[in-house]
């Protein structure tokens, strides 16, 4: 028999009855009912109930182990009376009568218990993530995101693409974030850089005549974190696709993604209706460039119903430029004390407030508009604002204005919310969209500065004549996949052609020279022959976040930092050694 077992803690059923075993995994539970122990032996393939009496000679031994010790038992299989079957686990059907026993690893006492879905502090869960890890949910998590990764790689194969591997210490790119760098031994006063995405190498492979390329890349990214993303690294899907236009790009990556889900969405449905909504329209409908389709409200403009109006903070607000209003249909929510809550939820997000008209059976029996808002302004303006959003009677709309990249943004959350409060949401499926048309450039409010709003690689619409006008209105080959409210895939058609990319950057403050030192690589290839490409990235921990239904990233990552980008186990970031600061000619700065 083999040293440590003969059998998984998930393999033994009914048919195994009267043979002799041997199993080795941790103690998941111990119970002692007067004499006679069960316990529920644990590994990574599920569990298995072993019993022992008084009668066995391993009993002694036995009576000792606690929780998440490791042991081995040997025993011979029987199987359970018919009212003790336990159908939720596969060999729910039968329990192992144990006559040996050997402890293989002793546990001390458990800072946090692996038995049942006790919260227990972030602190201590990534302190011990070893331990947490161990408890059922963060397994499966763990299981799902592996199958995940293998199913990604399965239908990347079969759908003709070709796996190849980029660097990992590379140069700087300005890729949106702060990037982690590397100083270098061999050349004092240098410094590489942990690649925020294989951007360039991807284009190059393209370059270099390879057409179809993948990866599961990791990529490394200085971030502030926040529940949908890692502070430090993360993994996706990198795809580039030669002699390709965007709906090319579309067609490749749809099926591969509405696969994954339909395969690990757990029953949920996956909706095959994927459409195209430009950025413009998603933050006017959705205040949001990562709509939840689940929710059907979309927001409208309602200026032109307040202007010259009896409500004087809007009318008022109207006369500046750049300014709108925007009402937000809420169906069903037609009572006072709903549009309170909803208020007191803007007061919460930063706002003076959200106006609103809600409308309800008057005392002559007739349909009437209700709420400050209504008094102001007149029956003629809220009977033509509700013919507008298609509201009746037990509905209500709420209004926010001002310029829209003041109030959009708390917008969408009150979208988002009234969906929920109202049961507007639906449940159980999986809704996307590509959102296309990205503005190519956008302006800083504060210093004026003109600067790329997403991907400085990305190829303008309309080309080298395009940025001959406003930049701010250049729309740029850009889109990304939305799906319930985040952000999954992003992408775009690259800028091939060297002076397009030279103007381009031009408008963003960077000249010639700088472009070439900093994207040398990448300009001299476009020089010898580049082919049209495109592609984009899937973040594939926000996917397995998804299909795990979890709101939180760091439960489907395996070794998450805390939200202060520290290594709770291993004590990372550490302070270096004087010997490696002479070694890299680096003197440190102590903090004030």
């Amino acid at each position: 028999m083999h040293a440590y077992r003969s059998h998984t803690c998930a393999d033994l059923n009914k048919d195994h009855a009267g043979q002799n075993v041997r199993l080795s995994g941790w103690v998941h539970r111990v119970r002692d009912h007067g004499g006679v122990l069960f316990i529920d032996l644990r590994d990574h393939y599920g569990i298995t109930q072993v019993l022992c009496d008084g009668d066995s000679p391993a009993f002694a031994a036995l009576e000792s182990v606690r929780a998440e010790w490791v042991i081995r038992i040997d025993g011979t299989v029987k199987l359970r009376d018919a009212g003790l079957v336990n159908p939720k686990i596969p060999t729910g059907e039968i329990e192992v009568y144990v006559r040996e026993v050997e402890v293989l690893g002793p546990a001390e006492e458990l800072p946090l218990p692996v038995f049942g879905d006790q919260d227990y502090p972030e602190e201590t869960r990534l302190t011990y993530r070893f331990l947490d890890l161990r408890r059922e949910s963060l397994h499966n998590n763990m299981m799902l995101r592996s199958n995940v990764v293998r199913s990604i790689r399965n239908r990347m194969w079969n759908a003709g693409f070709n796996e190849f591997q980029t660097p990992i210490i590379t140069a700087s790119s300005p890729e949106g974030a702060r990037d982690f760098l590397v100083p270098s031994r061999l050349h004092p006063g240098k410094f590489y850089a942990l690649p925020q995405a294989p951007q360039q190498f991807k284009q190059l492979i393209m370059v270099a005549g390879f057409d179809r390329y993948f990866q599961i890349a990791p990529c490394f990214r200085d971030e502030d974190p926040r529940a949908d993303r890692s502070p430090t690294d993360f993994y996706q899907l990198d795809v580039e696709m030669s002699f390709v236009t965007q709906e090319d790009v579309f067609a490749a990556v749809q099926p591969v993604i509405q696969g994954l889900f339909e395969e690990f969405g757990n029953g949920r449905r996956v909706d095959p209706d994927w459409p195209r909504i430009a950025y413009k329209d998603s933050m006017l409908w959705y205040g949001s460039d990562k709509p939840d389709l689940r929710n059907p409200i979309k927001m409208q403009i309602v200026s032109d119903h307040f202007r010259d109006s009896g409500f004087a903070i809007f009318a008022k607000l109207l006369e500046n430029e750049g300014t709108e209003i925007r009402a937000i249909p809420a169906p069903t929510g037609g009572s006072r004390k709903f549009c309170d809550r909803m208020n007191a939820f803007a007061q919460q997000q930063g706002l003076p407030g959200m106006g609103y008209i809600f409308w309800r059976k008057g005392d002559d029996g007739q349909m009437e508009a209700a709420g400050p808002l209504a008094k102001n302004i007149g029956p003629e303006r809220t009977e033509a604002i509700r013919l507008q959003l298609g509201l009746g009677e037990g509905d209500a709309a709420f209004f926010l204005g001002g310029r829209p990249e003041q109030f959009e943004a708390v917008a969408g959350r009150a979208r988002n919310e009234i969906g929920r409060e109202l049961g507007l949401t639906e449940e159980g499926v999986f809704k996307f969209a590509w959102i296309v048309d990205f503005p190519m450039y956008e302006k800083d409010a504060e210093t004026g500065k003109i600067d790329f709003s997403h991907n400085p690689f990305s190829m303008p619409q309309g080309g080298l004549e395009a940025l001959m006008g406003d930049p701010l209105k250049v729309h740029a080959y850009q889109y990304d996949l939305a799906c319930n409210g985040y952000e999954l895939v992003s992408g775009g058609i690259r800028n091939h052609k060297p002076e397009i990319m030279f103007k381009a950057f031009e408008l963003a403050g960077y000249g010639k020279e700088e472009v070439e030192k900093r994207f040398g690589g990448m300009v001299k290839a476009f020089k010898y022959g580049a082919p049209p490409h495109g592609g984009c990235a899937a973040g594939i921990d926000r996917i397995v976040m998804l299909l795990a239904d979890e709101m939180n990233i760091r439960e489907v990552i395996m070794f998450p930092m805390n939200q202060r980008a520290e290594d709770l186990m291993m004590a990372a970031p550490s302070e270096p050694t004087n010997e490696q600061l002479r070694e890299l000619r680096l003197r440190v700065i102590p903090k004030e």
